[in-house]
């Protein structure tokens, strides 16, 4: 009975290495994956090695002239559009037969010195950092975005929330300062995984280095990456650098996740804190009246995607053993690709969706004024002019707001000066001295948020000028991306001498 289970898998899956079932789970999937991203950088890494081996004199300048034009004739999209052939185990080795092809067997001197772990590695980082600085380009893009909407809504009032109830009177402004601030903190964590991930694992080899006479500062500085990973076996094994770059992208979407919660939670009609703008609303195809904030569901769904994707990668790391394993290679690096796709693109929604979106000023004005949110101002202000302490403040104006609860009146309006004295002389025993005048401007939302001057507040003055810090930082920002883009750029340049030079 078992020779009948084994004769029919044998005959539906073969014989030989690959298996039909392997070969469509594992070997054509990763196949796919590395002639969509790996065929630059691999043609890159190969020049760079054959560079760095003709200086150290491993390989003779006739026979680097001889690969090096093999190099020069590989027709990459020849092989983006090649399906997997089970001839060969990956797109390395199918490179390696069309440059011996080409070249003869000399082009077999190519991968002295190396080996398909340290190479591995090498092109997941190179692939991993060209991600990372579109992402934090698009990240700088949004928060590009969210500036020009604060400076727009300095003036705008709005209620603050803690614990989802209304909290205090503050400003549209405020509120994306504070996304804005957030978003800073994800392009610095972002800096530092791109210092991890930026370093090259050329010349560990397999596990242990290699007897040969390579230099492994040069294929740094050829392959644009900052810094070598110094000891081999770290090079090979270590995985922290993607299970940090994870975290980060995690984080950075569990953080906008909650402001698209906000967004969503703001385009009710209940709230009707602002209008999207036709191209980021869809209708309903029973009821004429909707406008369904679609936009803004799918942003917070497809973050929670890219959680999803992120996790996946931690999860495949977790517990693995510390050496050259397949769990952190290729079937490991697409989830971490695809969050970053994925995160980048959202950035770019959201970004527009901020920018073209019509905010009902008069109504959220409307509505903090009318909020008992204002009243922390009152008992401030209580302190100063009646020369009370703190807590007789809070009592008295907490006292008025629940005489007014329970009189049913839930507006800031029922709210008196007079009811605000007998409450003083109940718990304090003196009068107001308070003027009518200064009192009613204190429940003014404007003169809550007017007062609020410190570092960090929603006073319009303080806040442009921190909007303004924000703009002058960009320029940092941007140019820290242009300098690691252009290091990138010039390596690349100085590649495609090579590859001239040895085909003159």
């Amino acid at each position: 009975m078992f020779e009948d289970f084994r004769n029919k898998t044998q005959q539906e899956d073969g014989m030989i290495f690959p298996s039909n079932i392997y070969r469509k789970i594992v070997l054509q999937p990763a196949y796919d994956e590395a002639k969509k991203n790996f065929l630059t950088i691999m043609l890159q890494i190969n020049i760079a090695h054959l560079k760095m081996l003709e200086e150290q004199g491993l390989v003779k300048k006739d026979e680097a002239k001889q690969i090096g034009t093999a190099l020069k004739n590989i027709d990459l999209n020849y092989f983006r559009l090649e399906d997997y052939n089970p001839q060969y185990e990956d797109l390395f080795f199918r490179i390696e037969n069309k440059l011996i092809e080409l070249a003869g067997d000399v082009a077999g001197n190519l991968h002295i010195g190396r080996s398909r772990n340290d190479m591995g590695i090498a092109i997941y980082r190179m692939t991993l950092r060209q991600k990372l600085l579109l992402l934090m380009r698009e990240l700088l893009t949004l928060r590009d975005d969210l500036i020009a909407a604060a400076e727009e809504h300095v003036d705008t009032i709005m209620i603050g929330y803690t614990h989802t109830q209304q909290a205090q009177p503050t400003t549209f402004a405020h509120y994306l300062k504070a996304v804005i601030d957030q978003l800073e903190r994800d392009f610095e964590r972002m800096q530092n995984v791109y210092k991890t991930v930026n370093r090259s694992s050329m010349g560990a080899a397999a596990l242990t280095t290699t007897g040969f006479n390579i230099n492994r500062e040069r294929m740094r500085d050829l392959l644009a990456f900052d810094d070598i990973i110094e000891n081999a076996w770290d090079a090979v094994a270590g995985a922290d650098y993607i299970a940090e770059a994870a975290s980060i992208v995690q984080l950075a979407a569990l953080n906008l996740g909650r402001t698209s919660q906000d967004f969503l939670l703001w385009a009710t009609q209940e709230f009707n804190a602002f209008t999207l703008a036709s191209p980021y609303v869809q209708i309903s195809s029973i009821m004429p009246q909707k406008r369904n904030p679609v936009s803004i569901e799918h942003t917070r769904s497809l973050l929670s995607a890219v959680v999803g994707d992120a996790c996946t990668v931690l999860q495949m790391v977790h517990n693995t053993p510390f050496g050259d394993i397949v769990d952190t290679e290729d079937d490991m690096q697409p989830y971490l690709w695809r969050a970053i796709d994925r995160l980048i693109g959202i950035y770019k929604l959201f970004g527009s969706l901020v920018v073209t979106m019509d905010v009902n000023k008069k109504k959220l004005r409307n509505r903090a004024e009318n909020s008992f949110a204002n009243v922390t101002e009152l008992a401030d202000t209580l302190v100063r002019s009646e020369d009370i302490s703190f807590r007789q403040a809070h009592s008295i104006v907490s006292k008025c707001i629940k005489v007014l609860l329970a009189h049913g009146e839930e507006s800031l309006a029922s709210l008196t000066w007079g009811l605000v004295n007998t409450q003083s002389k109940l718990i304090t025993g003196k009068e107001l001295k308070i003027s009518e005048e200064d009192f009613y401007k204190t429940l003014k939302p404007e003169s809550f948020v007017g007062v609020r001057t410190l570092p960090g507040g929603p006073a319009p003055a303080t806040m442009k000028a921190a909007l303004e810090r924000s703009k002058m930082n960009a320029h940092n920002l941007y140019e820290w991306i242009q300098l690691k883009e252009s290091s990138i750029i010039e390596a690349e340049k100085e590649l495609t001498v090579f590859l001239e030079e040895w085909n003159q």
